[in-house]
Formats: C-alpha cells, structure tokens, sequence
C-alpha cells in the first residue's frame, strides 16, 4: 500500500481491481479545508481516461508494472509475437493491447512492453519512426512554397499527411504519437 504522496506521471495504481495509469496529478491545498490530489487517470486495458480526486494521506494500491525491451518480430493472424531483448523470450500480444502502435511499427523495431504479472498491459513506441511512403500522388514542380498536403501511405499500411512536393519511396520521419509527418529522412 502506497499514500497519494507517492502519485507520479506514469505510475499505474490498482482500483477496483482494474490498472490505471496516471497521465497528470496535482497536489491541491486549498484556503479552507484539507488537502487533496487531483488526477487523469487512464485505464491500462480499455484507454478510457477519468478524472478523480484523492484525499491527501488517503491509501492507495499501486500495481508492479515491469517495462521491458522487446523486439517486434512478426503478426500472426491478429496477434503480434515479440521477442524479449534480455533472454530472447517470446510473447503474443493481442491487437486490442497493441492499439494504434501496430501502424507504426516495422519488423525488428525496437519497442518497450509494459507488463504486469506476465500480463502484456501496452506497447510503447519510440516518440518517432522512419518510414516510407508506399504509395502517393505524384508531386508536381512549384509545389514547395503553397503548404498544402497530401494524403500518403506508408509502408505499414497507415495513412499519413504530407506536403505535395513528396513522392513515393521517399523516407519520412512520422511522429508516433499523433500520426504527424515530421520531415523527410535523408539516407
């Protein structure tokens, strides 16, 4: 058992016997009355974010969460199999835990798996990847200066915008977080 003092970014608590993750906390002392924490807090396996407020010295459950490095090695039908970097242990994570990093990730990419109990909670991504575009419109002469975009795929399959001047085989880095085109990769 732990007290709200010991609230972080990032620390995964244990209520009502599902995980969250806390994304932001706030100690609050107001004029009148006592302390309090205040947190967003979001659920490790169904991504729902809540806010809720703590007393201060009120008892909390913290749950062990282990993040380790993991190489992605392939998809098998809808799971993907990683491989651990330490003792080259093999897991299957299941596409609902994978979520939105699967459009981002690329065979033998490095990645980071939160685990909990042998139980694989998410999948953390570099901030950015290199990719490259797959497929998209021809760019035309003069269409540097205008700022406009287009629609392009990458080569995991994953639609991102990028500006008119680029064409197809061309490395992009793409931000992983939000799905933003960040630049263009020289080799």
């Amino acid at each position: 058992m732990a007290s709200t003092s010991d609230i972080r970014n990032g620390a995964v608590l244990k209520i009502d016997g599902q995980l969250w993750a806390v994304i932001d906390f706030q100690h609050v002392k107001p004029g009148k009355g006592g302390a309090f924490v205040r947190t967003k807090m979001k659920n490790v396996l169904t991504g729902k974010v809540v806010d809720k407020t703590f007393n201060a010295g009120a008892k909390i459950e913290t749950a062990n969460v282990d993040r380790r490095d993991f190489t992605y090695l392939y998809k098998e039908g809808n799971d993907f199999v990683f491989m651990d970097t330490a003792d080259y242990d093999q897991i299957t994570v299941t596409e609902a835990v994978v979520g939105d990093a699967a459009n981002f990730m690329l065979e033998n990419q490095a990645v980071t798996v939160a685990l909990n109990e042998g139980l694989p909670l998410y999948v953390e991504l570099p901030a950015s990847v290199t990719l490259e575009i797959t497929y998209t419109e021809p760019g035309l002469q003069g269409d540097r200066s205008t700022g406009g975009t287009k629609p392009a795929t990458v080569e995991t399959g994953y639609q991102i915008q990028v500006p008119l001047f680029l064409e197809q085989g061309t490395r992009v880095k793409v931000d992983t977080r939000t799905g933003d085109y960040l630049g263009r990769v020289n080799d």
